[in-house]
């Protein structure tokens, strides 16, 4: 793997061109201005004549720059490996429903899709890695006869527990992942009707017991009590308002996938040693996400301050 110092000269070039706030400018533009100025700065290349084209260039260009500068396998496994994960439940759902897998498979990860295919559509396992060996024997056993969600979360289980088992030696990975798994375990109880739902959609690596989270289903204020003294007030408010309201979990999803972005940026200017890779990466998956969403809500006509109130970490 990279010398951290010389990975750190690479991103100091690179984050030149970052989009940064150009993000927001690009809100109150039309849609042909939007991708012109997306072209002028180079983004996704500047060969495309469509925003998603674009995005899906620059990240099979981020992609190519994490494996190469990943400094440790850990790195690597923690921003590459949910991509197995995600396009192996993909493939598995598809197989259940008869359906194609394509439009729901995201770029690649660590593991061949063509070799996760193979595997589910003959329903033989010994090629997968242990960790998307077991998941899958789960989801398509004639036995359990899962729907779709709970497929889902049976390979949302896994990859928690996979990455915790990765991250254990590395202190700001175990960090990072604790702060996802548990918005996520706070997220779920939120949604759930009951918690013996909750329980099951339960996912490792966090801070957060299921004792605590089972108060979530109290009042209010025995929830507030659960979460003293930790850094989740603020996104349990978030689901609370939502949850009241009656309406989608849209906010405390959008927090939730900003989480590791937000994370850095507080400390941008205390980063060194492995840091700033981090930094540089959830800054760019950040901004490819900003530009996706900018790209929808102009097609919908949304207003400026609406689009703003949407991005992600800017």
């Amino acid at each position: 793997m990279m010398n951290s110092d010389f990975t750190n000269g690479v991103i100091a070039v690179r984050e030149r061109y970052l989009l940064g706030e150009k993000l927001l400018r690009f809100c109150e533009m039309t849609e042909e201005e939007f991708l012109r100025a997306l072209k002028e700065n180079g983004f996704g290349g500047g060969s495309f004549e469509e925003p998603e084209e674009l995005c899906k260039a620059e990240e099979a260009a981020l992609d190519g720059f994490i494996r190469e500068y990943a400094p440790a396998k850990t790195e690597l496994c923690y921003l590459l490996s949910p991509r197995d994960f995600h396009n192996a439940k993909a493939l598995c759902k598809a197989a259940i429903l008869s359906s194609e897998a394509d439009k729901m498979l995201a770029p690649e990860g660590l593991v061949p899709v063509k070799d996760i295919a193979r595997a589910i559509s003959e329903k033989n396992y010994e090629g997968l890695p242990a960790e998307l060996r077991e998941p899958a024997e789960q989801a398509l056993s004639d036995e359990n006869n899962v729907s779709g969600a709970e497929i889902g979360a049976i390979f949302d289980g896994a990859l928690y527990k996979y990455l915790h088992g990765v991250c254990k030696r590395n202190a700001l990975l175990k960090k990072l992942l604790a702060g996802k798994a548990d918005r996520q375990n706070i997220l779920t109880y939120m949604r759930s009707a009951d918690i013996e739902q909750a329980e099951k959609l339960f996912v490792e690596g966090g801070s957060l017991k299921k004792e605590a989270l089972a108060a979530l289903f109290g009042n209010a204020d025995d929830a507030q009590k659960a979460l003293d003294g930790m850094a989740y007030s603020a996104f349990y408010k978030t689901c609370l308002t939502a949850k009241e309201k009656g309406m989608p979990f849209t906010e405390a999803e959008r927090a939730l996938e900003s989480f590791e972005a937000e994370y850095f940026v507080e400390k941008r200017f205390e980063l060194e040693g492995k840091k700033p890779f981090l930094y540089y990466v959830f800054r760019r998956r950040a901004e490819i996400q900003n530009v996706r969403i900018i790209a929808v809500c102009l097609n919908a006509g949304l207003s400026p301050a609406e689009i703003k109130r949407r991005l992600r970490a800017v």
